[in-house]
């Protein structure tokens, strides 16, 4: 559920005047993080790698307040809940968008994820949940390796955004190289910075 709020009863006033007429409010992080314990559970559980990465996205933010606002136009909202939005490539080889809930029960997350993302890839319909959650989008360029992305700044998509690709092993170990997009508005880079260093937190400790 989302509600609009005033920027001026927030810690985001001064953000909110400052950065929601910039002519590029986005701000891009990159990272490379260690997730050879996702890599050794990913094949020792037979889950997918990518679905414990969004997992661990979802643990790293949703204790960090700022992830639960946003800047929609020239308004600022507040929600109650996080989704994760992952891509999803369909049975028309193109890629469809799909919403999924966050859960803290990694098996529920694994349902949800395993159930919707299947049922997006047969129908070619997006799964939105925007309406009732702020959505952190994701996306997987699984086919090469890549150093970075920056995302668009279109001013009516200002979701956080992730992007990775392969990961990489060095030695005994796996690592991948992360882009974090967000909107200044939302938050400073302090709290993203927590927020990376929480989501490596909970790749390290997950089990």
């Amino acid at each position: 559920m989302k509600k609009e709020i005033n920027p001026e009863e927030t810690t985001r006033a001064s953000a909110f005047k400052l950065w929601m007429k910039a002519p590029n409010p986005m701000v891009t992080f990159f990272k490379t993080v260690d997730v050879t314990n996702l890599v050794k559970l990913s094949k020792k559980k037979h889950l997918k790698f990518n679905m414990l990465l969004d997992y661990c996205i979802g643990k790293a933010a949703v204790s960090i307040r700022q992830f639960y606002i946003l800047p929609i136009e020239d308004k600022l909202f507040e929600y109650d809940s996080l989704a994760i939005n992952t891509i999803v490539k369909n049975k028309n080889g193109e890629v469809s968008s799909c919403d999924l809930h966050f859960s803290a029960d990694l098996n529920s997350f694994n349902q949800e994820y395993l159930k919707y993302t299947s049922e997006v890839s047969k129908t070619c319909i997006d799964r939105d949940l925007s309406d009732e959650n702020m959505v952190i989008g994701t996306s997987a360029i699984i086919d090469t390796e890549i150093d970075g992305a920056v995302g668009m700044n279109s001013g009516i998509f200002n979701n956080p955004f992730m992007i990775w690709g392969r990961y990489r092993k060095h030695l005994f170990r796996y690592f991948l190289p992360i882009s974090f997009q967000f909107h200044h508005t939302q938050m400073d880079g302090a709290h993203a910075g927590k927020f990376l260093c929480r989501l490596q937190n909970e790749i390290e400790s997950l089990k």
